[in-house]
């Protein structure tokens, strides 16, 4: 794959591998890991809310907020 970057983009993304200890590559590779598995959470996030009571929801969310 082909990824095209500005040139400062580029040269910080390498000197964070460097700093990582890792390859550009793994970088890479674990930086689109987290941001797939935060979209995941996202979309279970939404699927989730879409199935529940807001009521009841924030019901809880003032007594959780009561309880600080």
């Amino acid at each position: 794959m082909t990824i095209r970057l500005p040139e400062d983009k580029h040269a910080r993304i390498k000197q964070l591998a460097r700093a990582r200890k890792i390859s550009v590559n793994k970088l890479l590779e674990e930086l689109a890991t987290a941001a797939l598995a935060g979209h995941d959470a996202e979309l279970r996030f939404r699927a989730l809310a879409a199935m529940g009571n807001p009521t009841k929801a924030l019901k809880i969310l003032d007594r959780l907020d009561a309880k600080r």
